[in-house]
């Protein structure tokens, strides 16, 4: 590959591909179509100390090696989610671009001519492009809840399972927030601040396919943490962050009156209030029914997923907003913390004023936290 200071006009984009990963198998599978790949590919193995490997937290770092072939690039990660582990990737990188996957994708055969072709020919102000995801859908049944949970990512913006940015808009705007632990809302927020300082973000014709993997039962109620981060996201961004950044509206409102009427309900029966107390279980009934049912009957209606989502559906109310409410309580503390934006130094992002984006890396130098490799 081409050194990046010695291009010329004709030659195709230099890339560097970034995939942080907590050790899943499917990352051999991501590696293996990488195999003719012309840029570095670097691994971030994000694993925590003893994380599947049966070492100990306690007697140090026992970490086995990741089991890459011969020429990717392994770098340490911090074990503090998928936010730091790209920014690990990103600041160990040196292309012009940086194209981030998942470990659990798939690319298509010919992601990397695609890749070229997207990225050939595009002009400065334009920061990112985002690849297409396919989710499969099943051939002999309607999908379950979980596969169509994934099967969003679909119509996601800026979903970071694809998604290609100019190193030094990264560097320009701080790359990620490292206040998102999880992996939701991460790539929205980043998106939301690159678009603000005056950058695009536009859609690539490449692709890559997402395997839905086995969930438990219960992986619904797991996703409710998410609710935390919309807490942060309304912080930093607004009451307007879900339209800017094209989420869906989600359904915490159904959520906190289900809450509230079971609440009600629990009142008005500890103080002797029979009518209020069945009024307010009846209202509950009927809205723990409506989320169930809304769930049930898109699905394949086996009697497993029937049951999970009856069961799931009495519990994600209660469980949605308490997580609300300790993000709200946890935002003003985790917005008083330094994030991104603190770490830039020639590119002014608090001006109101759109920014405009810098056309090379020099314009765009800031100071980078030493990635930890190993």
């Amino acid at each position: 590959m081409a050194d990046s200071s010695t291009r010329g006009p004709g030659d195709p984009p230099d890339v560097d591909v970034v995939i942080p990963t907590i050790g899943r198998p499917s990352l051999r599978a991501v590696l293996e179509q990488l195999e003719s790949f012309p840029g570095r590919v670097i691994v971030v193995d994000d694993r925590r100390f003893g994380d599947d490997r049966g070492g100990d937290k306690r007697g140090g770092d026992k970490r086995v090696d990741l089991d890459v072939p011969a020429g990717v690039e392994v770098v340490r990660g911090r074990g503090r989610g998928p936010a730091a582990a790209r920014n690990d990737g990103w600041r160990h990188a040196t292309a012009t671009w940086v194209a981030f996957l998942d470990d659990d994708v798939v690319p298509a055969t010919g992601w990397e001519t695609a890749l070229q072709v997207d990225l050939g020919g595009l002009p400065p102000e334009v920061a990112g492009s985002q690849g297409r995801i396919l989710v499969p859908e099943p051939v002999d049944r309607r999908p379950t809840d979980e596969e169509r949970n994934v099967a969003g990512l679909e119509t996601a913006r800026w979903a970071t399972a694809d998604l290609t940015y100019r190193r030094a808009v990264l560097a320009a705007v701080g790359g990620f927030d490292e206040r998102f632990p999880r992996a939701y809302r991460e790539d929205a927020d980043l998106g939301l601040r690159i678009v603000r300082a005056g950058w695009q973000i536009r859609q690539g014709r490449r692709a890559v396919t997402h395997p839905v993997r086995v969930a438990p039962w219960w992986a619904s109620l797991l996703r409710q943490r998410g609710n935390r981060d919309d807490a942060l996201m309304r912080r930093l961004h607004g009451r307007r962050w879900r339209q800017l950044a094209g989420a869906p509206p989600g359904r915490f409102q159904c959520h906190a009156l289900t809450t509230a009427a079971a609440a009600s309900a629990l009142a008005a029966a500890a103080t002797g209030h029979r009518r209020a107390a069945l009024a307010s279980a009846a209202l509950w009934a009927a809205l723990v029914g409506e989320l169930a049912h809304a769930r049930i009957a898109p699905g394949p209606r086996q009697a497993p997923e029937v049951l999970a989502m009856v069961v799931t559906s009495v519990a994600l109310g209660p469980l949605a907003v308490a997580h609300r409410l300790a993000g709200e309580v946890a935002a003003p503390r985790l917005a008083r913390r330094p994030g991104p934006l603190d770490v830039t130094v020639e590119v002014d992002l608090s001006r109101r004023a759109p920014v405009a984006p810098p056309t090379t890396e020099a314009q765009s130098r800031t100071p980078r936290r030493p990635a930890r490799v190993g």
